[in-house]
């Protein structure tokens, strides 16, 4: 069983930055892929950002609406994921959750992850 506990949501103007933490419980944290996803009101839960395990090292992803201005990274020793924001807009409004896939090849779909954290409410105003 893995937990996730996310941090450093809040209230932010346009064209601000915000870094959410999610950390992790458990001894596998390395193994696994690690995903951020957000759910705005009255809207479905859609993919963010993922890092795979790769032989390489890892993967990337990142949806088309935040390419370029939001950065996932991974510090393995702390069994921590982060999620840099930069460039804020208003339609970046939502709660945001971390997840884990035991699969470290997990991508982008909700259902390729395993644990989700409570998530953190991130709120962009004009």
């Amino acid at each position: 069983q893995v937990q996730l506990v996310e941090s450093g949501g809040g209230l932010v103007q346009a064209g601000g930055s915000l870094r959410l933490s999610c950390e992790a419980s458990g001894r596998t944290f390395r193994s696994y892929a690690m995903g951020w996803f957000r759910q705005a009101p009255g809207k479905e839960r859609e993919f963010v950002a993922a890092r795979a395990i790769s032989w390489n090292g890892g993967s990337t992803y990142y949806a088309d609406s935040v390419k370029g201005r939001f950065t996932i990274s991974r510090d393995n020793a702390k069994n921590t994921v982060y999620l840099q924001m930069n460039s804020l807009k208003p339609e970046d409004t939502a709660v945001y959750y971390c997840a884990a896939a035991k699969s470290g090849l997990a991508r982008t779909r909700l259902t390729e992850y395993d644990y989700w954290g409570q998530g953190t409410q991130v709120t962009v105003s004009s």
